[in-house]
């Protein structure tokens, strides 16, 4: 592992209150795999100590009907257990591999238009023998070669929010995207989760003969494999940076981005909004590893756009300290809450981070994105300069308000409470401590930067009264994105009871 990939993998990132994953060397190296491939190590958390036994869950999906899979770290598991798991993860892969899909793709496009088939229901093209064991689907013909270069439009976009929700960019944003990273000189792009993208480059490049770019798609979908070749597609978890392929596929992407020396080449990437940020930000420095490389240590590293809410912000900055976002309101076909032309809260709250200097960045004036002199950075119009805090301030697209007292811009909705000394929303409930530590209740550092937060015994949280009491830690049900099932909830805090780890 490159260095900073294992400088990265000793941290922990909190999954909820009271619930963390641990990225640590060991627990990448020791992961049992279900079918989305290594699981992530889970640990409750209580009053700065870890309490309970460690759990692995799967890393792509957060209700545990989607993916069942839980162990606790320290059970032993019997041979013929492993060997029913391998056997269940092997059958819950896909029925075929990606050179059969490419080998029936080739006898596919060799049919006339009559006889090309696509059952909607199945999600697959059919070859005339396939169509007996279609009989009764809705399937649909006439397939062109314009429809296989649009597959977004064939497939239906996968909606399961808590484990693969597969939001498509309206053209509107797709367009941007392109004609943005063509501005700036790049020849290649890795699109990690972003198959609309992915689409409209290829097109773009087919009907441009001049144009010289190329795409690599990375996602968890694999129904792709049955339109690109293993040179255009793999089949990968960004999550837990799995290659499904194998060491074959990696060597593919590899290949992609250190061509021409690494040179030319940018990432492009939209996780499902309810992913965790810190496992999604291990696994993009693990690609930036493979850009740069051993042999490549003095090239500058892999840049990226990643595109998620902007209340991620805090978050995605921890991560990657070098990023900014960009007033940019990315919005989606499918999605019926983001898009673009609504005003006031209604407005797509997703938003571009990329470490890519903002002023390079031209957001289209036709939008009403302008030019902030003093910022040197295209706002978005209702985006105002704050002379007090000596920048554009809104996060939101609306025009925020200087409060005085907090010595900061804050939403416009919002008022300053005398009780709490802070502002917020009218109708809030005075007196919480939102502003302050979960641990020890003071303000000015949240729960991740308190002294007490792992390894110290004895950390009170202090209410307003002034009264030092324990602070109730509830894991609530589908909270966090692993929490256990009620039954192995139960169990879990069973044990902790009987010996809490150090």
């Amino acid at each position: 592992m490159e260095a900073a990939g294992a400088e990265y993998l000793q941290g922990r990132c909190e999954l909820s209150e009271g619930i963390q994953v641990l990225l640590t060397q060991e627990s990448r190296e020791i992961a049992p795999h279900c079918p989305h491939g290594p699981t992530l190590l889970f640990v409750k958390v209580s009053q700065g100590k870890e309490e309970g036994r460690k759990f692995y869950a799967c890393s792509a999906c957060r209700d545990r009907k989607d993916c069942r899979f839980f162990q606790w770290e320290d059970e032993k598991v019997s041979q013929d257990r492993l060997l029913a798991r391998e056997q269940f993860n092997r059958s819950h892969q896909p029925p075929l591999s990606h050179v059969q899909y490419m080998s029936r793709f080739q006898e596919y496009i060799q049919l006339p238009l009559s006889k090309r088939k696509f059952c909607r229901e199945c999600q697959q093209l059919l070859l005339p023998e396939d169509w007996d064991g279609h009989l009764g689907h809705h399937v649909i013909g006439d397939i062109s070669v314009s429809h296989l270069r649009r597959p977004t439009q064939l497939l239906h976009p996968l909606e399961n929010k808590k484990a693969n929700a597969q939001y498509l960019f309206a053209d509107r944003s797709c367009s941007f995207l392109v004609d943005t990273i063509l501005n700036l000189g790049f020849k290649r792009v890795l699109c990690v989760g972003t198959p609309r993208l992915h689409e409209l480059l290829r097109l773009r490049a087919s009907a441009e003969n001049q144009l010289h770019m190329k795409s690599l798609l990375l996602d968890i979908d694999f129904r792709y494999s049955q339109f690109y070749n293993e040179n255009e597609f793999c089949h990968y978890n960004m999550f837990n940076h799995h290659f499904f392929g194998g060491e074959a596929a990696q060597s593919i992407c590899q290949k992609f981005l250190r061509e021409d020396d690494g040179r030319g080449v940018i990432m492009v990437t939209d996780p499902p909004f309810g992913g965790l940020v810190e496992p999604l930000a291990f696994s993009f420095k693990r690609l930036r590893d493979l850009h740069r490389g051993a042999s490549n240590t003095g090239l500058k590293v892999l840049p990226l756009f990643w595109i998620f809410p902007y209340f991620f912000e805090s978050r995605i900055v921890r991560c990657f300290p070098e990023f900014s976002m960009l007033d940019y309101q990315v919005d989606y076909d499918n999605h019926t809450l983001y898009k673009h032309g609504k005003t006031g809260r209604k407005q797509s709250p997703v938003r571009i981070f990329t470490d890519i200097p903002p002023e390079l960045m031209v957001l289209p004036a036709s939008e009403g994105y302008r030019l902030c002199s003093l910022c040197k950075r295209y706002v978005s119009a209702e985006n105002r300069h704050c002379d007090k805090c000596n920048s554009c301030t809104s996060k939101d697209g609306r025009s925020w308000k200087h409060c005085d007292l907090c010595e900061k811009c804050v939403k416009p909705s919002w008022i300053h409470c005398s009780s709490c000394d802070r502002c917020a929303l009218p109708n809030h409930s005075c007196g919480s401590l939102e502003s302050g530590c979960f641990l020890c209740g003071e303000k000015g550092h949240k729960l991740r930067s308190c002294p007490h937060h792992v390894g110290t015994t004895g950390c009170k949280k202090v209410n307003i009264q002034g009264k030092k009491k324990l602070p109730k830690t509830k894991v609530k049900r589908n909270a966090g994105k692993h929490a256990p099932a009620t039954s192995v909830r139960k169990k879990m805090r069973k044990c902790g009871k009987k010996k809490r780890l150090p």
